[in-house]
């Protein structure tokens, strides 16, 4: 497979000698979190700074996906560089690439992902852990991306899989927010209607739940359905989302 660089990084990618794919795997820099050791190989994370531009340097060996087409496995980052094709064919706004490659040294199936990155931009976790200094205004501007955002997803017919505060990401302006999304992995087609619908929806009410009440998750449907917050719509999907809440907590 031929590598992948983004038409807009390629002269810097070039002028410093990181365009291919041995110089990227050769840099030491000081990993962001501890390694990812499942799924039987390692992946890994570093900062990159390639003149003015902030870069996330992904990298991984044996760290392998199964599937009836790749039976002996592949890596979970050639999954994840496709969904952020997709996202981007699809208009939904996530994280870019400006670098793929895989390769296979002996037994080992390596790659590597390179990701611009968010500068400007904070996850939705960091605004809840103060969600209660926040005015009201730009609380409200927060649910309502928030809500925004997981309709677009899925009026395209996809399923995020793993929406959770610290994947979403927002950058403020005067009086809204710009939205998007990271960790493409899980992305999927959304096949089951309604129930993959609450699946994401559901992911993102229990992780925020000792922050939001009743009202915030109202004004979340009422984006996300296009509906008032006291429509018959809001209350029956509000219904769905508590007992689903209760019924994973009696099986935990």
């Amino acid at each position: 497979m031929t590598d992948f660089i983004a038409a807009t990084d390629k002269n810097l990618l070039q002028k410093n000698g990181l365009h291919h794919f041995e110089a990227l795997w050769a840099l030491k820099l000081p990993q962001i979190d501890e390694p990812n050791i499942e799924r039987g190989g390692w992946s890994n994370v570093c900062y990159l700074t390639i003149g003015n531009k902030g870069y996330y340097l992904k990298r991984q060996t044996n760290h392998l996906t199964r599937s009836l087409k790749a039976p002996f496995g592949k890596p979970t980052f050639a999954r994840e560089f496709r969904n952020i094709q997709r996202y981007q064919r699809l208009g939904i706004p996530a994280v870019t690439a400006a670098f793929f490659g895989m390769r296979t040294q002996g037994h080992d199936k390596q790659a590597i992902l390179l990701t611009h990155a968010l500068v400007g931009w904070q996850d939705l976790q960091s605004y809840l852990l103060n969600w209660q200094q926040l005015p009201t205004e730009e609380q409200q501007a927060i649910i309502k991306a928030s809500g925004r955002l997981l309709k677009q997803l899925h009026d395209k017919k996809i399923l995020h899989g793993c929406f959770y505060p610290k994947h979403i990401f927002l950058k403020p302006h005067e009086d809204w927010f710009e939205i998007c999304l990271i960790d493409l992995e899980k992305t999927r087609k959304l096949l089951f209607g309604k129930k993959d619908r609450l699946k994401d929806l559901d992911t993102l009410t229990r992780r925020t739940k000792n922050y939001w009440a009743e009202p915030e998750y109202r004004s979340l449907l009422s984006h996300y359905l296009d509906r008032a917050s006291q429509s018959i719509e809001v209350d029956h999907w509000l219904k769905l989302l508590i007992l689903r809440n209760k019924n994973k907590e009696n099986r935990a």
